[in-house]
């Protein structure tokens, strides 16, 4: 199995486990909910991964050095 599998494997059982805690209630923005607590921890590991290197990290994740700046920022992780 490739890890991107397993990242994909590992969001449907937390989704899943998701719904049956809400235990009936209606689920609200989850789009919103799963992208930020993906992606802060994503960008938190890649960034130590580069030691800082901005520029590194965003050739990492294949994203704009701005881009990244942009969500660090967001994400108070400047």
């Amino acid at each position: 199995m490739s890890r991107s599998n397993e990242i994909a494997d590992s969001v449907f059982r937390t989704l899943d486990q998701y719904f049956r805690d809400l235990d009936g209630e209606k689920p609200a923005a989850i789009y919103d909910m799963v992208i930020r607590n993906v992606e802060r921890p994503m960008l938190e590991f890649v960034l130590q991964q580069a030691k800082g290197n901005q520029t590194m990290a965003a050739e990492m994740l294949g994203i704009n050095r701005n881009t990244l700046r942009r969500k660090l920022t967001d994400y108070d992780l400047l």
